[in-house]
């Protein structure tokens, strides 16, 4: 693991285990798809790999994956695997030669970055050919009255303590130029089965959530546990979140 610790916006250190846990997988044709259109299956490179879920994925398709994280106790929590290395380093001060990566790709991570510096590590990792991807989520839908609980609760509750950059997220990475030719992307999203519990879990691992929690000395999930329960009831449901995808080649 790269020793470099540089400074970045730390929103998820202290719930990692929980993010591990309860956040959603991404849907197995995305990767299918990312592998496809890559010149090649030497590299790819997983930026803001946070837990390592996306290069979990990833290594069931490429010869190498390198997970790239600047949260210490975000790669704590990422399980090994043989064809993982996994780097202590943000997605603007890559450790990789010019032109090595088949992909370079950021789950729900780009909004983060300082998106110019970025570009330019991008174009210099990538090969020739070589395609950049990034992709995000924002609010599942379930039911009509479990999303109206559950947007009300990010806007109401906790939206004063949401981080600017969530802003690029709601927006779909509108504001989020690529800096190469842009691929035709076909239509994904993740989608679970969950109880209340769960989705109370998640929550949890809400950004502005953990924000109002250390900057406010109070627990929102308080004020959501009550109306979620009766509006969710008994067992499990179906719980969808489309993706948004956009990707270019070098």
């Amino acid at each position: 693991m790269n020793a470099r610790r540089p400074a970045f916006p730390d929103h998820f250190s202290a719930q990692a285990a929980d993010y591990g846990r309860y956040r959603p997988g991404y849907p197995p044709a995305l990767f299918d798809w990312l592998a496809a259109e890559a010149p090649a299956r030497a590299l790819a490179v997983d930026v803001g790999t946070g837990n390592g879920q996306a290069a979990l994925a990833l290594a069931g398709h490429f010869d190498a994956v390198i997970g790239c994280e600047p949260s210490l106790a975000q790669l704590r929590a990422a399980p090994p695997h043989p064809r993982i290395e996994y780097r202590h380093e943000t997605a603007e001060s890559l450790s990789l030669p010019d032109h090595a990566a088949d992909l370079l790709g950021a789950a729900q991570a780009a909004h983060w970055f300082d998106w110019p510096a970025f570009c330019r590590e991008a174009a210099r990792v990538l090969k020739p050919g070589g395609v950049l991807a990034i992709w995000s989520y924002a609010y599942c839908t379930v039911t009509p009255e479990v999303d109206r609980i559950l947007l009300d609760f990010a806007r109401d509750a906790v939206g004063p303590y949401w981080p600017r950059e969530r802003r690029l997220v709601d927006e779909g990475y509108r504001g989020l130029a690529l800096p190469f030719a842009p691929l035709a992307t076909p239509p994904f999203a993740m989608e679970a089965v969950w109880d209340c519990a769960a989705m109370l879990g998640y929550v949890g691992t809400w950004s502005a959530v953990a924000r109002c929690r250390a900057r406010s000395a109070r627990d929102p999930m308080a004020l959501l546990v009550p109306a979620l329960a009766a509006a969710w009831g008994e067992g499990r449901r179906a719980v969808r979140w489309p993706l948004v995808v956009k990707a270019a080649r070098a």
